[in-house]
């Protein structure tokens, strides 16, 4: 019997080709909430206050399903062996990112410390590129 498929083992350390993961996409949506933050403290329509609520609340939901992947696609177990304060890191930054952080209120402070932990993060990760 003639067989079209051929099977072939491979490994990769993620569940795609490297370049796909990166905290710089998380960034990237907590700069957007911060600017949003300091936009609505200078502003007193309501029309805009709503539109900025509801884009702040989509891009911190963003910021945590980006830093969710890494740490459930992208990271292993050596990963954490390595840094055991990795898993602290994410939960920190998801919650900065949750109801009680960035998705709930227009405080730069928290944004501020969103972003602290997302570059926290970002060393390992560029660690863990770089071998």
């Amino acid at each position: 019997m003639l067989s079209l498929f051929r099977i072939t083992d491979v490994s990769a350390h993620c569940d795609l080709p490297c370049g796909v993961y990166d905290p710089a996409q998380a960034r990237i949506e907590a700069e957007s909430i911060k600017a949003i933050c300091t936009k609505v403290a200078d502003n007193d329509d309501p029309d805009f206050r709503t539109r900025s609520a509801i884009i702040k609340e989509q891009r911190s939901h963003l910021v945590k399903e980006h830093l969710w992947v890494l740490w459930t696609d992208y990271f292993k177990a050596p990963h954490f062996e390595k840094y055991p304060n990795l898993h602290t890191l994410i939960n920190e930054a998801t919650k900065l990112a949750g109801a009680a952080g960035t998705k709930g209120h227009f405080d730069i402070v928290t944004a501020d410390q969103l972003l602290g932990k997302i570059d926290e993060i970002a060393v390992i990760f560029a660690e863990t590129k770089a071998g």
